[in-house]
């Protein structure tokens, strides 16, 4: 059987109009659309049946796929979304690629949507025909299975990230997440109640950065931005700046000695420390 066309190099294409019970025929003339379609070049078959995606009318593609040694199939009927997997499967089964298949839908797009049922029958033909010549030029697709890495990379560290995060570190995932701040928590952590129930913004937010902190299975990057994706589904490469923080974060004890000694402008200018009822502030002044 030949998978590119026939023996003259052309392609050799059967159309299979669906009359979907009235859903089609009520409104479109389904023989004439038939008709037509016989006439439209490289079509070597044309065949109206009730309902076509039923298995006698799966049958029937595939008998005719072999009776006329067809390279393209076109069925005219109702949504892809619900059938095109069906008819794909169906030419796949005859011995075609299943990609040399090409679906009109002139249900959900003519029958459903159009009162007068000449204008029904003009566009069914204008849809059959598109699909006609656009099957011509189909090649054959193959589908393969490629390696997934199933690491997530979260950008922005707010409070949706912060929950995106758990909830994928939670399911097994390996989560990277990146802030360009120093901090995670965003908006939320500058907040004092949450609207509408004005519940306590640090009650929700600390638990949630703590959990994002110590998860196995999360690796935060803060003072970081993502510079540069690419790649494709399933195996993308994300490369990260991380910005200079001159403080090992390994080391870090939080004593503040580093904030004290800092020779750059310093945000915020201004550290608040809490002794019992005793509040110090101390500014940092540009040097």
């Amino acid at each position: 059987m030949s998978t590119n066309g026939g023996s003259n190099g052309q392609a050799r294409i059967g159309v299979f109009v669906c009359d979907c019970g009235t859903n089609i025929a009520g409104k479109v003339n389904v023989a004439e659309v038939v008709r037509f379609a016989a006439t439209l070049d490289n079509v070597i078959v044309a065949k109206e049946y009730k309902f076509m995606c039923s298995d006698p009318g799966q049958e029937l593609i595939k008998a005719s796929i072999r009776e006329n040694d067809l390279s393209r199939v076109v069925v005219a009927s109702c949504s892809p979304l619900m059938h095109e997997p069906t008819f794909r499967g169906a030419t796949a089964e005859a011995g075609l690629n299943p990609f040399y298949f090409q679906m009109s839908n002139i249900r959900e797009h003519v029958s459903w949507v159009t009162e007068d049922p000449d204008q029904a029958t003009k566009k069914a033909k204008a849809l059959v025909s598109a699909a006609v010549r656009r099957v011509a030029l189909h090649d054959p697709l193959t589908k393969k299975e490629v390696p997934v890495r199933p690491e997530i990379l979260i950008v922005g560290g707010g409070i949706a990230g912060i929950q995106a995060a758990l909830t994928y570190a939670n399911s097994g995932k390996k989560v990277y997440l990146v802030e360009k701040e120093a901090s995670i928590g965003g908006h939320m952590s500058m907040l004092d109640k949450t609207f509408p129930t004005l519940d306590c913004s640090a009650c929700i937010l600390t638990p949630k950065m703590s959990e994002v902190g110590k998860h196995p299975n999360i690796e935060l990057l803060t003072w970081s931005e993502v510079k540069e994706i690419d790649g494709y589904v399933g195996s993308f490469k994300a490369t990260i700046r991380k910005k200079a923080r001159y403080v090992d974060p390994e080391k870090c004890n939080g004593c503040g000695d580093c904030w004290n000694n800092c020779p750059t402008v310093i945000t915020p200018s201004e550290r608040i420390i809490r002794k019992g009822d005793v509040i110090i502030k101390e500014h940092k002044h540009e040097q």
